[in-house]
């Protein structure tokens, strides 16, 4: 298996509603991308804010195995995602890596 991580840093002109709609839009991957195992995502409520660094969005991935991670970038549904940070957004932090149960 392999675990997919992403830390996003959106602008500071997004706002709440924005926020949800991207999430919304991670959580529909879930049984309509193939090889998706696990999936949760959600907004940044860490209680830790000397660590937060800005990074306000997180996603955690686990894909069956390494070919379904690599068809995870160009599928349609997340190239829909990647459009919709078109312009908000600051930076962002992705790890892979395999995993056995």
């Amino acid at each position: 298996m392999y675990e997919h991580l992403v830390v996003f840093k959106l602008k500071e002109n997004v706002t709440a509603q924005m926020e949800q709609e991207l999430l919304d839009k991670l959580q529909s991957f879930k049984g309509r991308i193939p090889g998706i195992v696990q999936l949760s995502a959600g907004i940044n409520v860490t209680e830790e804010t000397e660590n937060r660094h800005g990074f306000n969005l997180g996603l955690r991935v686990t894909f069956s195995d390494r070919e379904a991670l690599r068809q995870y970038s160009p599928h349609p549904l997340h190239q829909e995602f990647v459009r919709m940070l078109d312009g908000l957004l600051d930076s962002v932090v992705v790890v892979d890596y395999p995993f056995e149960l």
